[in-house]
């Protein structure tokens, strides 16, 4: 079998890696309550998403009109909420209603970022016809009726975690960060590239979860693998996104290469080594920026400081990998 020659790395870019810290870049916000985050009494360390309900018994636009109404009646009850697609450290608010003779009645129940039910509330019964209208002052009616019942949910719930586990709650010391599964990657690339991640970042000085309770910061990864017929050749992209506990989406780490095709159906190896590598000096650099580690510097790791290296390098010997498979 002719050999592949191997395609040189082509771009590694730390995309707002000096983020909203330090930098004139566009700040990435996604569901932020700007302005009136400064108005919060005592701003909980977390951040409440409201996915458009599904089976709340609404059409689609009304169900977004009501989350977003929940969303800004407990904005106004001093709860960080957002009618959003929920981030990884994000609680959860599902909201659904049934039908009760001549009346509905809204339900809410609560998750934790890591899915496990926190409570449920019910709202004030609403007149079937007035909730099939949908009106703008129906649907905030409700939302502000709903909104201390959910207030007093979270509040509970908050109660008892901290009186379980009061460490996980704790600023100080290396910050915690929650890294799920990867997505996307052929092959064991999503496991590989996972493994290597975690054990990068803690080299890098920080607490590695599995899960997402008591994390101030998390990490996803989504792999893109694009076929180039032209040059026999795939573009793989690895997209990693840092964001914050309140909900901020703090910075991305982009890399992109290209590879002989087929080279990473089956065995990442080597690759997820490097990629991994390089990247979590970009993901420490965004939560230094975000004021993520303690300011003495010998809580660093020693010898420890972001590189910028030449990204997602195919290893020297090729021989490592396997043989590229022919598709059908």
């Amino acid at each position: 079998m002719r050999a592949l020659r191997a395609a040189p790395p082509v771009l590694l870019l730390l995309a707002c890696a000096l983020l909203a810290a330090c930098g004139d870049l566009p700040q990435p916000f996604r569901g932020n309550p700007g302005g009136q985050a400064a108005t919060l009494a005592a701003p909980p360390a977390y951040r409440l998403a409201i996915p458009r309900p599904a089976a709340a018994l609404l059409p689609e636009a009304a169900a977004e009109r009501f989350a977003e109404a929940l969303s800004t009646a407990l904005l106004a009850a001093e709860v960080p909420a957002a009618a959003d697609t929920p981030l990884p450290l994000d609680w959860r608010l599902t909201v659904e209603a049934s039908l009760d003779g001549g009346s509905v009645t809204p339900r809410f129940a609560l998750t934790d970022p890591d899915g496990a039910a926190q409570g449920s509330a019910e709202g004030r019964r609403v007149p079937a016809r007035d909730w099939s209208e949908a009106t703008p002052e129906t649907l905030s009616r409700a939302a502000r009726d709903a909104a201390p019942r959910i207030a007093d949910l979270l509040l509970r719930a908050e109660a008892a975690r901290k009186g379980m586990d009061p460490a996980a709650l704790a600023v100080s010391g290396p910050p915690r960060i929650y890294v799920p599964m990867v997505r996307g990657a052929p092959g064991d690339g999503n496991a590989a590239l996972t493994a290597r991640l975690r054990d990068a970042l803690m080299q890098q000085g920080m607490v590695v979860q599995e899960v997402a309770q008591g994390a101030r910061f998390a990490v996803t990864g989504q792999v893109a693998v694009v076929a180039q017929p032209q040059t026999r050749t795939q573009r793989v992209e690895l997209l990693w996104t840092v964001s914050r506990n309140d909900g901020e989406d703090l910075g991305r780490v982009l890399q992109l290469n290209e590879v002989p095709a087929g080279v990473l159906e089956r065995f990442w190896g080597d690759v997820a080594f490097a990629a991994a590598t390089e990247a979590a000096g970009g993901v420490r650099t965004v939560v230094a920026n975000a004021g993520g580690f303690p300011a003495d510097p010998a809580t660093a790791p020693r010898g420890q400081a972001p590189q910028r290296g030449q990204g997602l390098a195919m290893p020297r010997d090729a021989s490592a990998l396997p043989a590229p498979q022919r598709t059908q």
